[in-house]
């Protein structure tokens, strides 16, 4: 790539590929396992690549939202073109937001279903399918979506935002009604990430802050049943 761009996006593909969002629109994957890291790239993004997301570890899909206030969806699947064998095709090119998407996230529940959110300008939830590129649904949410993270356990949505309040809300889906509203940042909620069980997320803020909050519901283990697992109730056998 271009000795002048960074990075701004990382996404893990698996356990030993990395994705890149670089400022100059490139998008590559590194294997981290070799000296010539660089393994294949995707083209389409012409300013900053300002969010990536895969489906899954080791998923079919990966999303990326640029300042050019662009969506793409590639699919590992499709295709390569002969005289280009390391340039993933793109699946499809969403150009319905008006403003910087920082916000993208897969839904973990529902396979490919995408939610995305527009900047300043656009202040807009969107939901997308990854199979036809169609949107299912809008919902101006009256300020700009800096982060969006599904729960992974429930059907809820958490987006957080810049100017005036700086705040994250919580979304039932598919209704999108507002289940909660978290004030505590005195400046834009850049990232969200969630713990690998659900329950507890962290936000960082241009505040210079990091926010833990216990926002998602813990899914309870399952209860064994009867004479199936000997001892279950104690973690100690002496």
């Amino acid at each position: 790539g271009d000795s002048h761009s960074f990075v701004c996006s990382l996404a893990w593909r698996s356990n030993a590929i990395l994705t890149a969002g670089r400022s100059d629109g490139s998008i590559v994957d590194y294997d981290i396992r070799k000296d010539d890291r660089a393994i294949c790239d995707y083209r389409g993004h012409r300013l900053e690549v300002c969010s990536l997301k895969w489906s899954e570890l080791f998923g079919r899909y990966l999303a990326s939202g640029g300042k050019d206030k662009l969506v793409h969806i590639w699919d590992t699947r499709m295709a390569v073109a002969n005289h280009h064998p390391r340039q993933h095709q793109l699946l499809h090119k969403i150009s319905n937001h008006t403003s910087t998407v920082r916000a993208l996230d897969w839904c973990p529940t529902r396979s490919n279903l995408l939610a995305s959110g527009g900047g300043r300008n656009d202040h807009c939830i969107k939901f997308w399918s990854a199979v036809n590129g169609v949107c299912l649904n809008s919902i101006d949410t009256g300020s700009e979506v800096c982060a969006l993270l599904w729960d992974k356990n429930n059907s809820e949505l958490l987006t957080s935002y810049g100017f005036p309040n700086n705040q994250l809300i919580l979304w039932n889906y598919t209704s999108m009604t507002r289940k909660a509203e978290l004030f505590g940042h005195s400046s834009r909620v850049l990232y969200l990430a969630g713990s690998p069980l659900g329950g507890v997320v962290a936000s960082a803020a241009e505040d210079e802050t990091l926010k833990f909050w216990n926002i998602f519901e813990t899914p309870k283990p399952p209860k064994p049943e009867a004479n199936t697992v000997p001892f279950a109730q104690f973690s100690v056998i002496r």
